[in-house]
């Protein structure tokens, strides 16, 4: 039932809820969330900055308290709650979170842990300087005013800006369906590209790039990678990713210490400590044994203490990878552009700032004009009196009131006619275009007449007469000069140009953001220290890296440590040294290449058996291992195209090729030398391209040739002959001689080995016979192995049941080539020698403790 008189209108819920809410989001969009283009604020930072100046707390004026400033800005100009006006303040008075900030702020404003400010009762703030420019000239008629909430005052829709805000400052916000995100960048930078689009309209954004080359955040740190940049300057929208500024230091202790001193923008450096002290309780990163937070008025200090056996690089890599010392920016440049939200590059809003600039010195202008009219008319009027002082003193004296004497004044009665007159010969040398002169009789306006009565008695003396000329005639000047402004396009343009000039001069800083221009992607290499590994690969294919610091020194003649618990059929075929970043080629006895990082291949302990090789690279059944290379980069292009790969074949073939052709990882594989039918290939080498090579064979032969007798060849070439074998010989080994004060070692297959001097060896050309190396008998067996020694080397000897012995090289006393040698190792009746590696020792850091053994490496190792 209803009541008499009402009028229900039946409406669709869906048509009015759309309504509804499509006005609710351009009012979030439009009068909250999003910054306008032109000045870069949004409604309540533009009613903070106006309040504020509007209270007269100038940045030369003392401090008031924020609760009056936030009180006058909510009673005049903000609807809603005072929380949002205080908030808005703090951050624009906070130094980490804005780059130029606009607000001056006395008391506890946060902190970038993340501190809450203390009440507005407690703080006190005025406008920074910089926060002045963006307001200069707002009295001109230079931005359009509305009515405030209650149509009880006006307020800015638009800063003068004589600051490019936007692109210094940055924004950020989030509408309804859309958002925005607005890095800050450098003042200086930012001016030096709007002066270059000013003189060149059509510059591209690519040459923008020159001069506004990066955001500059205010915690500084750096800019790690400079495509996602260059996208948000080309796009409006890219990913910046920013990491903390690091350095390695070492404390009274010795212990070493990663101490941070700038961290990204945007970063709560509180949770990011308590974030990161998570990660290594739960063991996500490791190698940390303390952190602390050492920051103070004179900067921040983030001390990550290591442990001792932690590798800083690596600690670091880690801390980039899970922490927030490495975050990510998303630059979505979205703001308002008369009134419609759109996506902006650099170009675009520099433009829609020089054009709103642009309008403001043409509406200051004509406002300057208007002023200096309206004083001009004025002195007009004072000129006119003083030039018939006497007739003017006379109608003031003989009028009742000052209305009469305004209207007797008004008629001009009785002023001089003369063309003589002081008046009409000034007015005669100034030229004014919208100023016209009153004749001598005219009558005067209500203004002339209303400032002759207020003229005070002293003006009517000489000197001040000759003031009021004077100023007429600097008013006249500036009269011309802002009428040529109006006329004049390159004019304004050119006022635009030095104002920016001045600001930058006056505000503009160093950059704090460094750039990094090249990065990669974190990759698994990062995340894991370069260290040395030993690596050992079996007979039948079971590969693993152990770490160097497991196998110690012993003397000759020992019975070894166990090293490599293989099956009973298996035995250690090659063994080598690398860092854990170095790659490793695999090449197979059918001429294939495969690769490895050595980090890739799995880790296992002196005892472990290992890891099938088939697991980690698709080598082909029946395929077996013959040689690995360890080599250091393959991506610099000097190492790669400087150094070579020599590959010997067991019937005798070589072949020499650039490293080059084997930069190019494949996961397959590819065909690496061509190998004939009956051959296989039997070892491989890295050279410089003037190293000497001896070829070995197993009857106890050797040749000794130089390495440019053999000519760079393409990948797949089958290669030269190398040494002449007699029937049923095979080579057994080859050596790259790359040592001035090397000798020959060579070892028999019972335990027998020697070393000889390198001149015993003459060098001939390849292809033929050699020299007798080492006197082959029944007691010694064959010669199994080659190797380029000096007494700063040690030797590790693995048999075929798995024994590894390492013994100084230094013990070995340097025979003839022709003898058979001394035992290097004792041998099971039905045991042999498999192979050899050399081990280049360091240099000792200080004495040894008893029983203790100098710590050693391993470099350049081949079988």
């Amino acid at each position: 039932m209803t009541t008499t008189g009402e009028n229900i209108i039946p409406i669709n819920i869906e048509d009015e809820m759309r309504g509804a809410y499509i006005d609710y989001s351009m009012s979030v969009i439009i009068s909250r969330a999003l910054p306008d283009a032109r000045d870069g604020l949004k409604p309540v930072h533009r009613r903070v900055l106006f309040g504020m100046v509007e209270l007269g707390v100038n940045y030369n004026k003392p401090y008031k308290k924020s609760a009056r400033i936030v009180g006058e800005i909510l009673g005049k100009y903000h609807p809603h709650g005072d929380a949002s006006v205080y908030d808005t303040m703090v951050r624009m008075a906070q130094e980490w979170s804005l780059r130029y900030p606009l607000v001056d702020g006395q008391g506890n404003f946060g902190s970038i842990d993340g501190d809450s400010p203390a009440a507005m009762r407690y703080t006190e703030a005025r406008l920074k300087r910089i926060a002045e420019e963006m307001l200069t000239d707002i009295y001109k008629d230079t931005v359009d005013f509305r009515p405030n909430f209650d149509d009880s005052l006006e307020e800015p829709t638009v800063m003068p800006a004589k600051i490019p805000n936007l692109l210094v400052n940055g924004s950020s916000g989030i509408a309804v369906g859309m958002a925005t995100n607005m890095a800050p960048h450098n003042l200086s930078e930012v001016c030096d590209g709007i002066i270059a689009y000013i003189k060149n309209p059509d510059i591209t954004i690519a040459e923008l790039i020159e001069f506004v080359k990066a955001p500059d955040f205010p915690t500084g740190g750096t800019i790690y990678g400079y495509q996602g940049v260059k996208a948000a300057l080309e796009t409006g929208r890219g990913r910046v990713v920013m990491r903390g500024n690091a350095t390695f230091e070492t404390n009274k202790t010795g212990r070493e210490m990663i101490v941070v001193t700038e961290i990204p923008y945007m970063v709560n450096k509180a949770d990011m400590i308590k974030k990161t002290a998570d990660l290594i309780n739960e063991k996500r990163i490791e190698g940390i044994s303390d952190i602390r937070d050492e920051s103070d008025r004179d900067g921040m200090r983030i001390v990550y203490e290591l442990k001792r056996d932690a590798v800083p690089n690596v600690v670091l890599n880690n801390l980039y990878k899970y922490t927030a010392l490495q975050s990510s920016f998303g630059v979505n440049n979205v703001a308002l552009v008369k009134g419609r939200p759109l996506t902006l590059n650099l170009k675009d809003l520099i433009k829609v700032y020089v054009e709103h600039r642009h309008e403001v010195v043409v509406r200051r202008t004509r406002f300057e004009l208007r002023e200096a009219e309206k004083r001009a008319h004025i002195l007009q009027g004072l000129l006119i009196a003083l030039d018939n002082l006497d007739a003017v003193i006379s109608l003031i004296r003989n009028s009742k009131d000052p209305d009469e004497a305004k209207a007797n004044l008004m008629q001009g009665v009785g002023f001089k006619t003369e063309a003589d007159s002081a008046f009409v010969k000034l007015m005669s040398r100034i030229e004014l275009t919208n100023v016209e002169p009153l004749q001598p009789g005219q009558r005067l306006t209500e203004i002339q007449a209303r400032a002759i009565l207020e003229l005070r008695l002293q003006r009517l003396t000489g000197l001040e007469r000759d003031k009021i000329i004077k100023e007429f005639e600097e008013v006249a000047e500036l009269i011309t000069y802002l009428q040529s402004i109006l006329a004049n396009e390159d004019l304004r343009m050119e006022i635009i140009t030095n104002e920016l000039i001045e600001i930058k001069e006056r505000y503009g800083d160093a950059r704090r953001t460094k750039i990094e221009y090249s990065s990669d992607e974190f990759t698994m290499e990062d995340m894991i220290a370069d260290e040395e590994m030993v690596i050992t690969i079996t007979h039948e294919g079971y590969v693993k890296r152990t770490s160097l610091d497991e196998y110690r020194t012993q003397g000759r003649g020992g019975v070894g440590s166990r090293g490599v618990a293989t099956k009973e059929a298996d035995f250690t075929e090659h063994l080598f040294v690398a860092t854990t970043h170095n790659y490793v080629l695999i090449f197979t006895e059918s001429g294939k290449v495969f690769w490895l990082k050595v980090y890739e291949i799995p880790e296992g302990s002196k005892n472990s058996k290992g890891r099938p090789l088939q697991n980690l690279i698709q080598i082909e059944s029946g395929d077996k291992v013959r040689a690995v290379i360890n080599v250091k980069t393959l991506s610099d292009p000097d190492y790669i195209n400087n150094n070579y790969l020599i590959m010997c074949t067991q019937n005798g073939t070589i072949k020499k090729t650039t490293l080059e052709a084997y930069s190019r990882p494949r996961q397959a594989g590819i065909n690496a030398i061509t190998v004939n039918e009956g051959d296989r290939l039997l070892d491989v080498a890295l050279t410089n391209g003037s190293n000497e090579i001896i070829i070995a064979a197993q009857s106890g032969m050797a040749i000794r040739f130089n390495e440019d007798r053999v000519r760079p060849m393409g990948r797949t070439a089958a290669g030269v002959r190398g040494i002449s074998l007699a029937d049923n010989d095979k080579v057994i080994g080859m050596v790259c001689l790359n040592r001035e004060d090397a000798q020959l070692l060579v070892v028999s297959e019972k335990g027998y080995g020697k070393r000889s001097d390198v001149n015993d060896y003459r060098i001939t050309n390849r292809g033929g016979k050699g020299v007798k190396t080492l006197n082959i008998t029944e007691k010694t067996g064959h010669l199994v192995a080659v190797k380029e020694v000096t007494d700063s080397d040690d030797l590790m000897i693995i048999n075929k049941s798995g024994i590894i012995i390492r013994m100084e090289v230094a013990e070995l006393r340097v025979m003839g080539r022709n003898t058979q040698g001394v035992r290097l190792i004792r041998l099971n009746e039905d045991d042999e020698i498999s192979s050899i590696a050399k081990i280049e020792k360091m240099e000792e850091a200080g004495n040894s403790s008893e029983g203790e053994q100098p710590q050693t490496e391993i470099d350049n190792i081949t079988e």
